[in-house]
């Protein structure tokens, strides 16, 4: 079982896979002391038995721009199972996301399997194989790579084969292959990939509400992404994210004020960073406050509280009668938006999961629908108007 470990051979292997309309795809990297993912590791396989690749991106020399024109292939439908972390690596070294794109994991929320179902479920329930976990944490960085690792790594992509197969013919004859659709545009879209320091602080917005807070918070996540990236670190390495908030809620003005916070290591506060998050907190404070985007909310939530609550019990139900994971049809911030406006712009209001869901939601918050029990099932009741 050899890697492959030149271009010249990566080139051979990619446009024999190019010959086929769907190839699988898998990822091994380490990112646990980066800010970008270090790729060690990529399987590739088709439906043929016989064509299953595992290619060295470590190796000197190596140029993956077979791999990229592949990937940008609109003739080949190129499959993941969870692909968000692959195709942010796919990104960051080529400047492409792999499409047509079909991910394994949401395709099976489509068909039922509950939300974030693993591939060792999908790979046991629909390819009827075990897979060997005992090489998943492991340093893929490390040469040479033990058989080990090369028959765990190679099973990523040889049993996704089946699976996909399986859940193809599954969608196909539900009718349900146009539902992955805006699920797969959300992850073929560059801007999922594209860390903007500028939006970095909205990861840690929802404990925070005064304009000035939320002032600093933005200017302090902000210039910690920049120093993460230029670094290539963790963020964490660069300050914690209970440090971050500290900062923007105490909005420290001095030396002696940044030092008092409990989250901030003794003497960072006179170091040249101290300095930095200093400048950075005095920008955040001269901003007009009428500028900075406060998340707001819902309007009247004391009052839709118990609206919400029934939503989450509909949901359930029509997850369950349908056959499909509740986290693709609604997210609670939906159901949220939803008992506080009719006209809410939210997915679960548009397309499929109107039809499926949003319809029957507007009915049951105004009285044209209601839920009853029967034989320890939630069931969906039409309601007489006068």
């Amino acid at each position: 079982m050899d890697l492959i470990a030149s271009t010249d051979a990566l080139a051979a292997a990619c446009r024999r896979l190019s010959q086929h309309p769907f190839v699988t795809v898998d990822t091994e990297f380490l990112r646990e002391t980066t800010y970008y993912p270090k790729l060690c590791l990529i399987q590739m396989a088709s439906s043929d038995p016989g064509e299953a690749y595992l290619i060295d991106p470590l190796a000197e020399g190596m140029s993956l721009e077979p791999f990229m024109a592949l990937m940008a292939d609109p003739s080949v439908v190129k499959v993941f199972h969870s692909a968000r972390q692959d195709l942010e690596i796919v990104w960051n070294l080529g400047g492409i996301v792999p499409a047509p794109l079909f991910d394994t994991q949401v395709a099976a929320m489509v068909c039922g399997y509950g939300d974030s179902v693993s591939y060792e479920q999908l790979t046991n329930d629909l390819a009827k194989a075990k897979i060997d976990k005992s090489s998943r944490f492991t340093d893929w960085s490390r040469r040479p790579l033990t058989d080990a690792q090369l028959t765990y790594a190679l099973s990523d992509v040889t049993h996704l084969v089946k699976v996909y197969e399986a859940l193809m013919a599954e969608l196909e004859k539900n009718g349900r292959l146009e539902w992955l659709t805006e699920e797969m545009a959300v992850l073929t879209s560059p801007e999922t990939y594209q860390a903007d320091p500028d939006n970095a602080w909205r990861r840690l917005a929802g404990r925070l509400r005064k304009p000035r807070e939320i002032a600093v918070l933005m200017e302090i996540a902000a210039w910690r992404e920049r120093e993460a990236q230029a670094r290539d670190v963790p963020r964490g390495r660069i300050l914690k994210d209970d440090a971050v908030i500290d900062i923007a809620t105490s909005g420290p003005r001095s030396v002696e004020a940044l030092g008092r916070l409990r989250t901030i290591p003794n003497g960072f506060e006179r170091s040249r960073t101290g300095a930095e998050i200093l400048d950075s907190v005095e920008r955040a404070l001269a901003r007009d406050p009428a500028t900075i985007p406060v998340p707001e909310r819902s309007r009247g939530r004391a009052n839709t509280g118990s609206v919400v609550d029934l939503l989450k019990v509909l949901l359930k139900a029509v997850a369950e009668q349908e056959g499909v994971a509740p986290k693709i049809i609604a997210t609670v911030e939906e159901l949220e938006a939803i008992a506080d406006s009719d006209d809410a712009d939210v997915p679960s209001l548009h397309g499929w999961r109107r039809k499926l869901f949003g319809e029957k939601a507007l009915a049951l918050k105004n009285g044209q629908l209601g839920l009853v029990l029967e034989r320890g099932r939630v069931r969906l009741r039409a309601i007489a108007q006068d």
